[in-house]
Order: C-alpha cells, then sequence, then structure tokens
C-alpha cells in the first residue's frame, strides 16, 4: 500500500520540461559537491533562484535508504525492455554521462513508459544504507512522454570487474566535455541480479534539484574493480 501512496505522490508534481540530459544542469562551474564551501549542497538554493528547491523541497535525494519513504518492492512492480541504440560519451565536469541517440528501450511503471535517456556514474555513491556508503552508483534516467523521470540506481563496491564499464573503460579515460561517439551500446549489459529493489519519491541529486522523481534502487550490492 506505500508504493500505491507514493504513486500518488509522484503524480502532484508538475511536470519536468524534456531535455536530452534528463533536467539536470550540464555545467557545474557555479556549484560544488564539497559540504564545506558556499557552493556546496547547503547553498545550491542560494546559487540560483530556479534551484531554490535544493534548499527547501520536502521530497529531496538523496537519503539513507532505511528513510520511512522508502518500500521494498520485487521486480513484479516493473519491467524492463531494452535494446541496443548508438551512444555517445560525455565528461559533464561532475559525472560521467551515456546519453543514447537513438531509441534504447524503456521501463514500464505502473503501466507508464519511460524511455531510457542517459546513465551516469556518481563516486562515492549518494545513497546510502544504514550510513553506509559505497564506492560508486550509477544512475539510469528515463523520462516519460509527459516528461515525468524515473532513476534506477545500482550501487558498487570494490571487487569483481563490471563488464559494461570495462567495455567504455577507454573512451571514460579520455572523454573531454565534448560528446565522444561510442558507438551501438547495450544497456541490457548493465546487469544486476536481484529481485529485491528499494522504491520511493525524491528528487533529482544535482541542480535543479526537481522533485517528482520516481527512484528505484537495486538492493544487492554489485562490484566494480579498482581499475
Amino acid at each position: 500500500m506505500l508504493f500505491f501512496a507514493l504513486f500518488f505522490l509522484y503524480l502532484t508534481f508538475p511536470n519536468i520540461s524534456l531535455a536530452s540530459d534528463g533536467g539536470e544542469v550540464v555545467d557545474e562551474t557555479p556549484f560544488t559537491y564539497e559540504k564545506t564551501t558556499e557552493k556546496g549542497p547547503l547553498g545550491w538554493g542560494k546559487i540560483n533562484p530556479k534551484w531554490k528547491v535544493c534548499n527547501t523541497g520536502r521530497y529531496q535525494s538523496p537519503i539513507d535508504l532505511t528513510n520511512a519513504r522508502v518500500s521494498v518492492i520485487r521486480d513484479q512492480a516493473w519491467t524492463r525492455q531494452y535494446k541496443p541504440a548508438p551512444a555517445v560519451i560525455q565528461n559533464r565536469g561532475h559525472d560521467i554521462m551515456v546519453s543514447w541517440k537513438g531509441g534504447a528501450g524503456k521501463v514500464m511503471i505502473r503501466r507508464t513508459a519511460f524511455k531510457l535517456v542517459q546513465c551516469h556514474w556518481h563516486t562515492p555513491s549518494e545513497h546510502t544504507v544504514n550510513g553506509t556508503s559505497y564506492d560508486m552508483e550509477l544512475h539510469m534516467v528515463h523520462m516519460s512522454a509527459r516528461g515525468k523521470l524515473a532513476v534506477i540506481a545500482v550501487l558498487y563496491k570494490i571487487g569483481k570487474p563490471n563488464a559494461f564499464l570495462a567495455k567504455l573503460l577507454k573512451g571514460i579515460k579520455t572523454v573531454a566535455t565534448e560528446e565522444k561517439n561510442v558507438g551501438i551500446l547495450d544497456p541490457r549489459e548493465i546487469r544486476f541480479q536481484t529481485k529485491k529493489f528499494y522504491r520511493y519519491i525524491g528528487s533529482l541529486t544535482v541542480p535543479p534539484c526537481t522533485e517528482g522523481v520516481i527512484w528505484t534502487i537495486v538492493k544487492r550490492v554489485n562490484t566494480i574493480s579498482l581499475e
């Protein structure tokens, strides 16, 4: 029942404007992730009036996944329908982003289709579990025809290599702020074998911190190598 309440909450938020980057700020110059500076997360709402919700919003992300806002769901609650498509890689300063230029498929959540737009990585993880952060976090950003956002997140710890990242490693090491073609990329190669997921309604984790985002975080922590 908790998820149905969360889904109703999601429907109450205004539409998020369509953008190739999933609504996030691409130029990170005005802000930083350093918590001790005025440009850090606690000051984002003061940098730009359009970012006010970063500090005043009630449903901000990231959060600890033991929070009361979070429910645990099984994979029957949603379906993934991905396919290979042309992709590019880009260094946005605050992260490395892969975006698909063709139709790379979608996820279905409560009979709503969310098209896969891009994925990116954060180190260390943004979400925590019982106060524990992990070595990296992947965000797969999806957008519906109405401009709503849904993000699938995967937490990683140091261990065995990750096949999808290994394929991109050369491109990641040489990528700059300009988009770099990486050919056909299959999002189905982002594998996470688990049947349980965390689900809550939150926001973008970078300015403008838009709320109403459906977050689905893989419960099982995956692995990446130090390389």
